[in-house]
């Protein structure tokens, strides 16, 4: 490197102490969908998905552009909203609903110890990913 580039590159990383690094969203970790249906129908997509969750996985916090409808077919689901609180344990056969935006960020745990499967039915704007990446909330 010429002097200049090394100069250029150390300014950067000093900016980057100084200011901060941006917020990093969180990854899922332990979860592996199966897309089933999926069709755009006007501009509104309907997508089903088979979502399982190892034990100790999560789904890293996350929103939706459009309403999600769940069922629980095996296992435990534990809901954290923004907060960091658990607003709902979920058990197999109960119904899950999460509405839209980034005001709804939320994360999804499997604490158990076997798989927990998720039937999952999206209502998403045309062109809309299954979901939005979310930074941690502060007291994560």
């Amino acid at each position: 490197m010429k002097p200049f580039q090394v100069a250029a590159a150390a300014a950067c990383v000093a900016t980057l102490l100084i200011a901060g690094a941006p917020a990093r969203a969180t990854p899922p970790t332990g979860v592996t969908a199966t897309l089933t249906y999926d069709e755009t129908v006007g501009g509104t997509r309907v997508a089903v998905r088979r979502i399982t969750i190892a034990p100790g996985g999560d789904t890293g916090y996350h929103y939706h552009d459009g309403p999600l409808h769940a069922v629980v077919t095996a296992g435990t689901l534990t809901h954290y909203g923004a907060d960091c609180q658990v607003d709902h344990v979920y058990q197999a056969g109960d119904l899950v609903h999460e509405p839209a935006g980034p005001h709804n960020v939320h994360i999804g745990r499997n604490e158990g110890r076997t798989p927990l499967v998720l039937e999952v039915t999206y209502l998403l704007p045309a062109g809309a990913p299954f979901a939005q990446d979310a930074p941690p909330p502060p007291c994560a």
